[in-house]
C-alpha cells in the first residue's frame, strides 16, 4: 500500500502554508469582499468626527434641544384639557411628527458627516471596489455546524476579549474625565435650562473627545493586527502555488517541451535555408554564420541561419553538399553570431568586412570577370 504523507501535514495536503499569496488570490479574495479592514479604526473616526461636529454644531444643537423640550411641554396642556371623545388621532399624528422632524433636524449634521467619513476611512483602508458577492446568500451560512464553529473559533474569542479590553479602557478614560468635572455635575439642578444643556454638552463634548482619542489607539492596533491576519490567512502551501501556476500560466513541463519543439521546427526551417547562402562564416570550429545577399531585396546581407558547436558542424555540412562558400574569419564570425539576430540585416559597422568576403568569392567563381 502507498501512503500520501502529505495528508498528514499541517495544513493538509500541500503541507504547511508558508508562501505569500499570490497576486490572482489575493484579486480573487477581494472579488469576494474578503479584505483587510478595521471596524474599530472606522467607528474611532466615526466618534471623532461626531464629538468635533458636536462641538461646531453645539449652539444648534442646544437651541433646538431646548426648543423640543419646549414644544412638548407647551403641547401637553392642549392633550390634557380635551377629554377622551375630543381627542384627534390627526392631531396626535401631527403633534409626533413634528417632533421627530425637529430631532431629525438635529441629527442631519452628524449623519452626513458620518455617512462621509465611514466612506472615506473605508477607501483609504482596502480601496475602491464594489463587490456584491458578500451580499449572495449561502447555503453554508444556515448550516448550524459552521455556526457553531465561528462561535467558537479563535477570532470569535479574540473578538470577546477585544471587546471586553475596549469596554475596560473606555471606562477607565471616562471616569478619569469626569472625575475631575464630578462637582460641575452635582449643581445641575440649581442652573436654568439652557446653563444645563450648555454644562452637559460641554462635558460630553471633553468626555468624548479623550474617548475617541484613546479608541484611535485601539483602531489603529487592530488595523496592523487585521493586516497581519489577512496576510497569515491568505498564505499559500507550495503545491497551491504550483497549481495556481499551471492552472493561469500552464504547466512548465509543457510549455518546455512546446518550446524544444518550436526551437527544433526553427533550427529545420533555417537548416533549410543553408543552401540559399552566398557564404558561410566560421570561427572556425564552434561558431558558424550563414550570410545571403544575392537573391533577396534588402540593402545589406542577411543572416538566415547561425549556430555554434553541433548546429555550426551541421551547417557546415550543408554549406559543402550544396556547394556553399565558407570562410574562416574569427572575428568576423563573432561579431555576427553575437550581435545580429535570425533573419535581420548586418549593422553597417560590419558592410566593410562582409564586403571584403564577398568580393573575395565573387573573384573565386569568376577569375576572368
Amino acid at each position: 500500500m502507498k501512503f500520501n504523507l502529505q495528508l498528514f501535514a499541517q495544513d493538509g495536503e500541500g503541507g504547511e502554508k508558508t508562501e505569500p499569496a499570490t497576486q490572482k488570490k489575493l484579486n480573487d479574495a477581494r472579488k469576494e469582499g474578503k479584505v483587510a479592514k478595521s471596524k474599530e479604526l472606522t467607528a474611532a473616526f466615526d466618534l471623532i468626527v461626531l464629538f468635533l461636529v458636536l462641538k461646531i454644531f453645539i449652539s444648534f444643537v442646544g437651541e433646538n434641544l431646548v426648543g423640543i423640550i419646549s414644544y412638548v411641554y407647551n403641547g401637553f396642556p392642549d392633550f390634557v384639557s380635551v377629554n377622551e371623545a375630543g381627542l384627534s388621532t390627526i392631531a396626535v399624528r401631527n403633534y409626533m411628527i413634528n417632533i421627530m422632524l425637529k430631532t431629525l433636524l438635529i441629527l442631519l449634521p452628524f449623519l452626513l458627516f458620518g455617512v462621509v467619513i465611514t466612506f472615506l476611512i473605508s477607501v483609504i483602508q482596502v480601496g475602491w471596489k464594489v463587490s456584491t458577492k458578500p451580499m449572495e446568500p449561502k447555503l453554508s451560512k444556515f448550516n448550524p455546524i459552521n455556526g457553531f464553529k465561528r462561535i467558537f473559533s479563535k477570532d470569535s474569542v479574540f473578538e470577546l476579549l477585544k471587546a471586553f479590553v475596549k469596554i475596560f479602557v473606555i471606562g477607565v478614560v471616562a471616569y478619569l474625565a469626569l472625575r475631575g468635572d464630578a462637582d460641575k455635575i452635582f449643581i445641575l439642578y440649581d442652573l436654568s435650562l439652557n446653563q444645563a444643556v450648555a454644562l452637559v454638552g460641554s462635558l460630553i463634548i471633553d468626555t468624548g473627545l479623550k474617548v475617541s482619542l484613546v479608541y484611535l489607539v485601539v483602531g489603529i492596533a487592530d488595523y496592523v493586527y487585521q493586516k497581519r491576519k489577512f496576510a497569515n490567512d491568505m498564505k499559500m502551501t507550495k503545491q497551491e502555488v504550483k497549481d495556481e501556476y499551471k492552472n493561469t500560466e500552464g504547466d512548465p513541463q509543457i510549455k518546455g517541451r512546446q518550446r524544444q519543439r518550436m526551437r527544433e521546427a526553427s533550427q529545420r526551417r533555417m537548416m533549410q535555408d543553408v543552401p540559399k547562402a552566398d557564404v558561410v562564416i566560421t570561427n572556425p570550429t564552434h561558431l558558424a554564420v550563414a550570410l545571403q545577399y544575392e537573391g533577396t531585396e534588402r540593402k545589406a546581407p542577411v543572416v538566415i541561419a547561425k549556430g555554434e558547436d553541433f548546429l555550426a558542424q551541421k551547417i557546415k555540412e550543408i554549406a559543402k553538399e550544396s556547394g556553399v562558400e565558407i570562410v574562416e574569419n574569427k572575428p568576423l564570425a563573432r561579431m555576427l553570431y553575437h550581435n545580429v539576430d535570425l533573419g535581420a540585416e548586418i549593422p553597417p559597422e560590419l558592410y566593410q568586412a562582409v564586403a571584403e568576403v564577398l568580393a573575395a568569392i565573387y573573384r573565386k567563381k569568376h577569375p576572368n570577370g
